[in-house]
């Protein structure tokens, strides 16, 4: 059992800026680096309002002997290191010997403890760094602290403390990290009497990861384990094809410590180049082995940056390592349909009462209209084998019966339009009039590459990018409707977010509601989304919202202009046909007719340009006919 040293006045000078508790999440941070430095192998947290009035961990490890109890909330108090020469070899988690005192100076402190052969145990009380109560104590081996109000005796510092549901979050968070960090130790996360986590501590990574990180993210996960230069990369990455649109799962160790490292992030989305489309990011749980010597973890309060003695070494080891992993482990995707059974009655009628997992694949049926020409969806015929026929007969008799009931209650009972306010202002009785523009004639030439209409106008030829244009029309029109049109899901769509993602999207559902979407709580770091808007037609919804969760990371809560026009972006651009998308004739005279008659039109909303002018005296001066 180690003992608690009082760091000397020339130890603790060379130690960094110290510790500050200014949350919940960072007092459970370093209670928990310490169970796991005390050798546990099994650590409960416990919180309740978010951590901020009741914070409870419990570990099974050396725990603390008597003599030394009153030490721990001593400053510069520490086990870890003795003498100066220690720092450079620090292999602990926690080192510093603030992070107690701090706490105890701001909160009221209960700490139960007994070590291993004991027959008793000890309580002591301290608040406010002042000490209530030293005595005897029946209590299991290990440790158990019990941290409550923090910042009772500083309510100036109390204020700044974030909705309890946010505070939460970020405990959450800490407790993920911790469990991914170390599988070998089982952790048990309770939230306001709710058992949210645990995990098994076998020293499996990937069922760890299951458990913290969901079903989703650990299917698309390959192995990781690459040594180099007397340094080890381990954990999992996903494949190409499991990249997101943003950063948030990316999560980084230096043996076992949590860290934001920006070299490992760099060689890690170099070892994905030319394999995910621009724009996405992987996914990625790496701890990277090497020795203490070589890293120095003193150089930040939260112990949460790192500096190498070379960096070039930890590029190399991530970047070959993932590499090695993607090329070796990643396979071709696979797409897998169940097989479901068409069940008619008696009647010849499709059958209703059919369990859920033997119904027939849901059907779509769009009207083709001019004005919703990109909605216009078209599909290859099937081909039909003989043995089937029968059996597609029937069931296209039962379709045409579904239609004509869908069509009786459309008539019965008029579909509701759900419609959002994107601001406060009421909308006026009367718009003014739109301006009409007059558009020059036009001929439209044809296609290239699927991707550029070309169309001659005068004496030149414009190429129009239909994909920017088309952006470019959608965000116009979002920005200039006083109200936001929606659509119901037919199924609502749950996204998964990070716990940080997850803590945005619950800060800004008012501001995701002003641009159309209804955006609720599921539990679990997911959110369900019921509705969205309707020109987005129910697709890229779980992309959109991780993408702009990712955008709303920085902190701000109050809803901008500027917040909605990203959200805009994002919309108009999910919403917009593609690049390589088939167009008709029929079609691309439509378009180009709508793209004319808004001249202002001339770049998306990201700053590219959505149409390239070439005149005919270009042309033909290429040719050599201009003298």
């Amino acid at each position: 059992m180690p003992e608690i040293n009082i760091l000397p006045k020339e130890v603790y000078q060379l130690i960094a800026a110290g510790e500050v508790v200014e949350r919940p999440s960072s007092v459970v941070k370093e209670m928990i680096e310490n169970s796991v430095d005390a050798g546990a192998k099994s650590i409960t947290v416990e919180i309740k309002n978010g951590g901020s009035t009741y914070i409870r961990i419990t570990d099974d490890g050396c725990g603390i002997a008597r003599d030394q109890i009153k030490k721990v909330f001593l400053p510069h108090a520490t086990s870890k290191i003795k003498y100066s020469n220690d720092l450079d070899s620090i292999s602990t988690l926690g080192f510093r010997g603030e992070a107690m005192a701090s706490i105890a100076a701001v909160a009221k402190v209960e700490l139960l403890s007994r070590p291993k052969g004991d027959e008793l145990g000890t309580r002591y009380v301290i608040e406010g760094g002042e000490e209530k109560e030293f005595a005897d104590a029946g209590c299991p081996e290990g440790t158990t602290i019990v941290v409550r109000d923090i910042f009772f005796n500083t309510p100036a510092r109390m204020k700044f403390l974030k909705k309890d549901v946010t505070e939460g979050n970020s405990v959450a968070g800490i407790v993920d990290r911790m469990a991914i960090s170390h599988p070998d130790i089982s952790f048990r996360f309770i939230r306001d009497g709710k058992q949210t986590l645990i995990t098994s501590g076998n020293g499996d990574l990937k069922s760890t990861v299951y458990s913290v990180l969901g079903r989703d993210f650990s299917s698309t996960l390959v192995d990781v384990d690459y040594t180099v230069n007397n340094m080890r990369v381990t954990g999992v990455v996903t494949k190409p094809s499991g990249a997101r649109k943003s950063r948030a799962m990316e999560f980084f160790f230096i043996n076992n410590r949590l860290v934001k490292c920006q070299t490992a992030m760099a060689a890690l989305e170099q070892a994905y180049k030319n394999k995910i489309m621009v724009g996405r990011f992987p996914g990625c749980v790496l701890n990277i082995e090497c020795d203490t010597s070589f890293v120095d973890v003193n150089v930040h309060p939260a112990k949460i940056e790192v500096r190498f003695a070379n960096e070039r070494p930890v590029f190399e080891l991530v970047y070959y390592g993932v590499k090695s992993a993607i090329e070796t482990q990643d396979t071709t995707i696979e797409a897998h349909f169940s097989q479901r059974k068409t069940v008619v009655n008696s009647s010849g009628k499709l059958d209703f009462m059919q369990k859920e997992e033997d119904k027939p694949h849901q059907m779509e049926f769009r009207q083709k209209s001019s004005e919703d020409f990109w909605q216009v969806v078209s599909a290859p015929k099937a081909q039909e084998s003989k043995p089937q026929q029968a059996e597609i007969n029937a069931y296209r008799e039962a379709l045409e019966d579904v239609k004509k009931i869908s069509e009786d209650l459309t008539v019965a009972a008029p579909q509701k339009t759900v419609i959002h306010d994107k601001t406060p202002e009421p909308v006026k009785e009367q718009a003014p009039a739109t301006p009409t523009v007059d558009i020059p004639d036009f001929k439209v030439v044809g296609e290239a590459f699927k991707t550029y209409i070309i169309v001659e106008i005068d004496n030149s030829l414009y190429y129009i990018d239909k994909h920017a244009a088309h952006e470019r029309m959608n965000f116009e029109a979002l920005k200039a409707s006083t109200v936001i049109s929606s659509q119901v899901l037919l199924a609502p769509v749950p996204v998964r977010l990070s716990r940080e993602e997850y803590s945005a999207v619950l800060n800004n559902l008012e501001l995701y509601s002003k641009c159309g979407f209804q955006v609720e709580d599921f539990g679990n770091s997911t959110v369900l989304v019921r509705e969205c808007p309707s020109i987005l037609d129910g697709e890229g919804v779980e992309d959109l919202i991780v993408e702009t969760a990712g955008k709303l990371l920085d902190g701000k809560t109050d809803i901008t202009p500027e917040q909605m026009d990203w959200i805009f972006h994002s919309t108009s651009c999910r919403a917009a046909i593609k690049g390589g998308d088939t167009t008709s004739p029929y079609e691309r005279e439509l378009f180009v007719k709508k793209l004319l008659s808004m001249p202002d039109i001339r770049y998306c909303p990201h700053g590219r340009p959505v149409m390239i002018k070439v005149s005919r005296y270009d042309i033909e001066k290429q040719f050599g006919r201009q003298g």
